[in-house]
């Protein structure tokens, strides 16, 4: 749901979580006339909705020439992903035994949320076959080899990134496809990296769920609550972080984020994201830019002490 913005809750024992993101179109698609080709979604999405699990999915298309329809691609990477952790939620797999849900959370949800996006993407050429115009146009601007490559893998004109947290009563679960950010947020404001370093993503080569086999590429990582969870999780498609002049820059976001929310209120924070990411688009990276912002209440309110 590229460009939308809204705010929700729920809860575990002793927590409350809630959420909220938006996402902008890059200061450069505006020039050259492209639309936003970055998606966020979550769930529930009405702020009158209550309960667990809560989801947070955000996809960035890549928007090369050969990834001509990506804008869609990442729209159905998060609605697919939503929708796949849903159902892996509600299965008959006991939330509680965590050795079983890490099995099945590294080995069968990625090939689940690859196998749903195909079948969006399936769905839509189907109903909207490649025109003329777009394979022309694309045999132009690369040559005949690139309009081979998307013919025989037609994938590829959707290509996408995914990223993805969801918070049940029992565990915190992320997992990545491609570039992006996933910040964790102690009470204390100290920031980090759930997920290690894909050494693979070098300039603007990314891992891609149009991949032949991106299953395998996907990172994961399944905390358990077992203490105190985070404070906020932070999650922005690559526009964000490159819009920084170094790590340690963005990686300050995650603490400045948190003051903000116990400084003023969450609905203010909600209505100025889409001013913070405009600003950082246009003096940074000229990316559209998403943020997804996931929360405890109660470590807002220990900071208003």
């Amino acid at each position: 749901m590229s460009g939308k913005s809204d705010f929700m809750s729920g809860s575990t024992p002793g927590y409350i979580w809630h959420a909220l993101g938006d996402s902008v179109r890059g200061a450069a698609h505006m020039r050259n006339g492209l639309v936003n080709q970055d998606g966020i979604d979550w769930s529930p999405r009405s702020a009158k909705a209550f309960g667990l699990p809560i989801i947070m999915t955000l996809s960035d298309g890549h928007g090369s020439s050969k990834c001509f329809r990506s804008n869609l691609g990442a729209q159905f990477a998060t609605k697919s992903a939503k929708d796949v952790i849903k159902q892996f939620l509600s299965s008959d797999i006991s939330l509680s035994d965590l050795s079983i849900v890490k099995h099945l959370f590294e080995e069968r949800l990625p090939r689940d949320l690859v196998q749903n996006w195909r079948r969006s993407v399936d769905r839509h050429i189907r109903d909207n076959p490649f025109t003329s115009e777009e394979l022309i146009g694309l045999e132009e601007k690369e040559g005949s080899s690139a309009r081979i490559k998307v013919e025989d893998n037609n994938y590829l004109a959707y290509g996408a990134t995914l990223l993805a947290v969801f918070v049940t009563e029992t565990f915190l679960a992320i997992l990545q496809l491609g570039d992006g950010d996933i910040l964790v947020v102690s009470d204390a404001g100290e920031v980090g990296r759930p997920l290690p370093k894909d050494e693979r993503l070098i300039a603007n080569e990314t891992t891609s769920l149009s991949d032949k086999s991106p299953w395998q590429d996907f990172r994961t990582s399944l905390l358990p609550i077992i203490t105190t969870p985070p404070a906020l999780i932070l999650l922005s498609t690559d526009g964000y972080s490159n819009s920084f002049r170094d790590d340690e820059s963005f990686l300050k976001v995650g603490t400045d984020v948190l003051e903000m929310l116990r400084q003023d209120t969450p609905e203010s924070v909600r209505r100025a994201i889409p001013d913070w990411l405009n600003e950082a688009s246009q003096s940074g990276s000229g990316d559209d830019i998403t943020l997804g912002i996931i929360y405890r209440q109660d470590a807002l309110d220990l900071g208003a002490h």
